[in-house]
């Protein structure tokens, strides 16, 4: 089993951390975390998924990566060069992607507009960005607006030590208690006498801007790579009635359910595995 290793990839903006897995000449695979997540979110499955080189990075403003300038928001948009230039630093010109959550709205959208580089592109739990309601965009630039002047003066929490901080991931997330602990121990630094997070505060402001869901579904029609769909049984996507029209955009979709919630691949990476194992096998084999 191959243990992972910690990259460090310079973009033409930031530095990006990044833990790998597998054999250098392993099928290059890069995967993208969710929201407030890090790298160690794919730490139960790599080691799973044998003859694949599967390069986790860090988000921007996640993990042990850079944070964005002062005075600048976290648009989801932005991420999307920042995952191709990790790419790019990897001399990858044609991979896989492997995204969860927001991740895999990211790597849905390099997907469509990267079709000659992307061979595959599985996604667990997450197909393009959230939407909202076009005539909320008013209030929403305003309060983002207000949340990062609010920020100035905002301290952000302290945690005693470790467990108070794995407990509290358990209950924003509903994760199991051994999955927390997988994220926490990437995400936290040390801060005084206590433990607060790595993550960068302004991670959780409401977007000033939204994409519209007829953007979001030209996005879907040009994914050319088959594409695969993970979804728990009880996660966000089976859920979101509005996510068909996105699945019906997609030329080459498989949708798989699985039993579990928004983080089967860390709450139960075997089936998971079990699935990508075949997927990228299939393209590797053709």
């Amino acid at each position: 089993m191959w243990m992972a290793e910690e990259l460090e990839l310079q973009t033409p903006w930031l530095r990006l951390a990044a833990r790998a897995w597998g054999p250098p000449d392993g099928i290059p695979v890069l995967a993208v975390h969710g929201w407030l997540d890090n790298a160690a979110s794919f730490d139960a499955l790599a080691p799973l998924l044998s003859g694949v080189r599967l390069v986790a990075v860090d988000l921007t403003g996640h993990g042990w990566s850079d944070h964005r300038p002062p005075g600048i928001h976290y648009h989801f948009v932005d991420f999307i060069p920042d995952v191709v230039a990790a790419a790019d630093a990897l001399g990858w010109k044609h991979f896989a992607l492997l995204g969860h959550s927001m991740g895999g709205g990211i790597a849905s959208f390099i997907a469509a507009i990267l079709p000659e580089r992307v061979t595959r592109v599985a996604m667990i739990e997450g197909l393009g960005p959230p939407t909202s309601n076009p005539a909320d965009s008013p209030v929403d630039l305003l309060k983002a607006m207000q949340q990062m002047n609010a920020s100035l003066h905002k301290r952000p929490p302290i945690y005693p030590n470790m467990e108070a901080a794995i407990q509290a991931r358990c209950e924003a997330s509903n994760l199991s208690w051994s999955a927390a602990t997988t994220l926490v121990g990437r995400g936290l630094q040390p801060a005084g006498e206590g433990f607060g997070w790595r993550t960068d505060p302004r991670l959780r402001f409401v977007s000033p801007l939204y994409l519209s869901e007829p953007q979001i579904l030209a996005y879907m029609e040009r994914i050319q790579a088959p594409a695969l769909l993970i979804c728990g049984a009880d996660g966000y996507l089976v859920k979101r009635a509005y996510m068909q029209e996105r699945y019906a955009r997609i030329t080459n979709l498989t949708i798989e359910i699985l039993p579990g919630g928004h983080h089967p691949h860390l709450e139960d990476p075997k089936p998971c595995a079990d699935l990508l194992a075949l997927f990228l096998a299939i393209h590797h084999i053709a």
